[in-house]
């Protein structure tokens, strides 16, 4: 059975979640800034503090402060925080991985000592090292719980089983289930989960890395795709006198002052979202090629610069909001993408990310 840690808390006190920290301690320090996070809230951060960015030790420092400083403060594990596993269990495609990841504990944790993988010859010695330099921290990372249970909420990383009594949760199910959002659950109360970029659900909706809260269904997705997607952002959803509101840092630089306003009439929104990027060219314009997502199904408007042909099938390059955004005059903008014809791929304040003409941003 999976470590479910149940909690009472005080009403009277804001509930702020967050996850997928991905080693992006600064990302993660701002976030907390933005909440004005103090002792007196809950804070809950839902897996995933490793892997992608460039300080997993330092935030697994930094929160193991937090956590020893302040009795509010939970934290549970996340699959990318036990990647230990793969090389301790002999599993040889974890040198492969290791090797394709730049940014992983694993090889942060060989440079601190100045070692790379070529220094060792087998799983067994690397796995001698990471207990010899690492042990207290990778087993600070085995003891975090892999569930919490409040009065209305299971805290839970990735997800939950279909089951009558989900206390009976397998552990690939909490840390690596696919996709929870689309699933079901028998629990009368609401799960918020991590893991599973939001954006992916995205295909038919207005482009956004903002939470997805489904209360009918009772679950909630938090992961802003921080470190994994080009305008990924760290959330947190808040849950204040049983509200729910929610908030988001990214690492976008460029901002700019829209100073043409443009009202969209076209209404084309959705998202290309991992995995279903092949597409069938239906018609081409000036700017955009109208594809059927060969996936899903669906009709979307892919910028024409994100298309590639590959073998004659044809393809969006990577993941690509293809949602068409209304922006007023004086309002701010991020920019996602200003290299291409005509259009300029921005995210609003509100989080949404789509396309608009590039007249909007130069004077």
């Amino acid at each position: 059975m999976i470590e479910i840690q149940k909690l009472k808390l005080d009403k009277s006190k804001r509930i702020i979640v967050t996850s997928d920290i991905h080693g992006n301690l600064n990302l993660f320090k701002r976030l907390l800034e933005k909440v004005n996070y103090t002792n007196s809230d809950y804070l809950f951060i839902n897996g995933d503090l490793c892997e992608k960015g460039t300080n997993s030790l330092e935030v697994i420092d930094y929160v193991r402060e937090l956590v020893k400083n302040n009795q509010n403060v939970f934290v549970t594990k996340g699959n990318c925080d036990v990647v230990h596993r793969y090389v301790f269990d002999g599993n040889e495609g974890i040198l492969t991985y290791m090797k394709n990841r730049k940014y992983s504990i694993l090889n942060e944790m060989m440079a601190l000592h100045g070692k790379t993988i070529d220094d060792f010859t087998n799983l067994t010695e690397l796995a001698n090292f990471y207990r010899a330099n690492f042990q207290d921290d990778i087993n600070w990372l085995e003891s975090l719980a892999t569930a919490y249970e409040t009065d209305h909420h299971i805290i839970i990383h990735a997800g939950i089983d279909n089951l009558v009594d989900w206390y009976d949760t397998s552990e690939t199910t909490a840390l690596y289930a696919k996709s929870f959002q689309e699933k079901e659950h028998q629990s009368e109360k609401t799960v918020i989960v991590g893991h599973w970029p939001v954006v992916n659900y995205r295909s038919h909706q207005v482009s956004s890395h903002n939470p997805l809260m489904d209360h009918e269904k009772r679950i909630i997705s938090i992961d802003g795709g921080n470190r994994i997607k080009k305008d990924g952002q760290l959330n947190a959803l808040i849950i204040d006198n049983e509200e729910y509101s929610s908030t988001y840092v990214d690492e976008l630089q460029k901002e700019v002052k829209i100073v043409k306003e443009h009202i969209d009439h076209i209404s084309r929104i959705g998202t290309v979202t991992y995995p279903n990027y092949e597409m069938k060219i239906m018609e081409r314009e000036a700017y955009f090629t109208r594809c059927e997502n060969n996936n899903l199904g669906t009709i979307q408007w892919v910028k024409n610069e994100y298309l590639i042909e590959e073998k004659g099938q044809h393809y969006c390059k990577n993941d690509l909001s293809v949602t068409f955004l209304t922006v007023h005059y004086g309002e701010y903008v991020k920019i996602v993408d200003d290299d291409c014809e005509g259009f300029v791929l921005v995210k609003n304040i509100s989080g949404e990310v789509g396309w608009i003409p590039k007249e909007c941003i130069q004077k």
